[in-house]
């Protein structure tokens, strides 16, 4: 589904990565583990057309994404959950999610706010509510409430739930268990099998590599903007260079 080949991308003036390669096939987990400024936000980022791309390509079901934009990469089926949630913090849980499926509308965003009553009563958005509300029933308790004022693992929901709304193939996940408590952190990681099983293919990027690795079938190791290890899950945590490098 996702093919990526000696991508290069600076941010800020800083080489953040080089000449990184690799692929996730459909209906995996993949998990991309390192340590802080490793540059796996970055590659997110880079895949959902928010940073340009020094060299290198980016395929998304055969089709490149170099130099296209976010909008037209949400329109193709690729979801992003951010680092940090960023959810509309003034908004009801409701409104976030019914923005989440604002790409359906694109031709009108310039009065997004005044359409959102319109795309609430589509047939589609109602299912895919449903859907979000299924896998987080605490999003539909609290669906009337400013997403500010919920816990950050509320908002860690309402992050997924909103990027789920746009009905994505691809989902990138970043940094799941930020500011979470460890408990809850493993029921969300435990949720990405459930929405595999709906259809989606996840890479996921995790600061808690062992965590992560967990839930993936595979997963790759960057380090300072490469590639350093490669494989299946069960043998990055079963690798002693590995554990004693990056997982402790």
């Amino acid at each position: 589904m996702l093919t990526i080949e000696g991508l290069s991308v600076k941010r800020g003036g800083v080489q953040a990565l080089r000449e990184v390669t690799l692929h996730v096939d459909e209906g995996e987990i993949v998990s991309l583990v390192g340590a802080n400024g490793a540059g796996k936000s970055t590659l997110l980022y880079a895949i959902a057309g928010s940073l340009p791309i020094s060299s290198g390509r980016i395929e998304y079901q055969g089709q490149a994404l170099n130099g296209m934009s976010p909008e037209r990469t949400a329109r193709l089926g690729i979801g992003l959950t951010p680092e940090g949630r960023q959810i509309f913090g003034t908004l009801s849980v409701l409104d976030n999610l019914l923005l989440g499926a604002y790409v359906d509308y694109a031709g009108h965003w310039r009065d997004l706010l005044g359409n959102i009553k319109r795309i609430a009563n589509d047939d589609s958005v109602r299912e895919r509510l449903a859907t979000v509300y299924d896998l987080f029933p605490i999003l539909e308790e609290r669906q009337s409430q400013d997403g500010g004022n919920l816990s950050g693992g509320e908002q860690q929901m309402l992050a997924i739930g909103r990027a789920l709304m746009s009905s994505p193939r691809l989902l990138l996940v970043d940094e799941l268990s930020m500011g979470l408590a460890p408990n809850l952190a493993r029921q969300l990681l435990g949720l990405l099998g459930r929405m595999r099983d709906l259809g989606l293919t996840i890479l996921l990027v995790e600061q808690d590599a062992r965590a992560a690795l967990k839930v993936a079938e595979r997963g790759y190791v960057l380090e300072t903007g490469r590639i350093v290890a490669e494989g299946t899950a069960s043998e990055l945590l079963n690798s002693d260079r590995i554990q004693k490098a990056y997982l402790g």
